[in-house]
């Protein structure tokens, strides 16, 4: 709680203090919504990055500095780091959505793209050789990016005392890791849950081993979560902090982004939607439900689809 409350100080001036606002739909359950999909870049990321290069040596600066992603961290460090005056490099997937894309060269970053199981094997090794020059900066895995995502679990913690139940949306761990372990620390009985998508779920097939295993995923347009296998790390710290899983089905998560664009006027993407969709299950309990609506980086094209009340592929 020290680190992280010493983060809070740190990035204070760069980060937004999202809000936390009530979800206008009719439901059972009484929900509310943290909204990092209004940070400078989209998403959370920024928290953590801007932690992570506040903390870097002079030496380190000079290097420049370059991470793997889905998108949001490439964002993120690329612009913290065109702030900075650092270089920046992003390893992102061949497939990641255009809008990601065009906002990481509009920071000035050189972009490296290859096929998504090189990009998450590049996270598993945290190194990329043609890059060694510069600083990796790990997405999820790093004790900076993860107390970071922690100061957001503050701010709930802050705005909402009695909050019952918090989601999360579920990539690479680290901001359940962060938003958990600063919420347990206030409160212990606070429920804390992970959403996923059944097109890539590792964490719950890995709750259900009762290890870290390695699943199949399927590409879809909820590209911010769902890998290939948690990092053992990543599950030393999950595991005593996590209540369950709730995987959702593309369609819930599509049905999601409509009901936040339409009833709060609130852009989310895949991933960011999941939290809702997980809490429109009913399987996060009654109570007051905080889902974290990490990110809002979706193309127009898909965005369209969903609310003429299609599912993307």
């Amino acid at each position: 709680m020290a680190q992280i409350e010493g983060v809070r100080q740190r990035i204070n001036k760069t980060v937004v203090r999202t809000p936390l606002v009530r979800l206008n739909f009719d439901s059972p359950y009484d929900i509310y919504l943290k909204l990092e999909c209004l940070q400078p870049t989209g998403s959370f990321k920024v928290r953590g990055a801007a932690n992570a290069i506040s903390l870097m040596t002079q030496t380190e600066r000079e290097r420049g500095v370059y991470t793997c992603s889905a998108g949001n961290m490439a964002q993120a460090l690329a612009w913290h780091a065109k702030r900075e005056g650092i270089r920046c490099a992003a390893i992102v997937p061949d497939n990641a959505p255009q809008t990601k894309l065009d906002a990481i060269r509009r920071y000035g970053a050189e972009i490296v793209q290859m096929s998504w199981d090189e990009v998450w094997q590049v996270a598993n090794e945290r190194q990329y050789p043609p890059l060694a020059d510069r600083t990796f900066i790990h997405p999820f895995a790093d004790t900076r990016m993860i107390a970071g995502n922690g100061t957001a679990g503050l701010e709930i913690f802050e705005d909402l005392p009695d909050v019952d139940a918090i989601i999360v949306p579920f990539g690479g761990g680290g901001l359940f890791a962060g938003i958990a372990s600063a919420v347990k620390a206030r409160n212990g009985e606070v429920r804390m849950f992970a959403s996923e998508v059944r097109t890539a779920a590792p964490l719950s097939e890995s709750l259900a081993a009762g290890r870290p295993v390695e699943i199949k995923r399927t590409p879809s347009f909820v590209d911010g979560i769902g890998g290939g296998n948690i990092l053992e790390d990543i599950w030393r710290l999950v595991k005593p902090l996590i209540s369950d899983s709730i995987v959702v089905g593309l369609g819930e998560v599509a049905s999601a982004i409509k009901i936040l664009a339409e009833r709060n006027r609130v852009v989310a993407e895949g991933a960011g939607a999941s939290s809702l969709a997980a809490a429109l299950t009913g399987k996060a309990g009654s109570g007051k439900v905080v889902c974290v609506i990490s990110g809002g980086n979706i193309d127009a094209s898909k965005l369209i689809q969903i609310l003429e009340g299609a599912t993307p592929s």
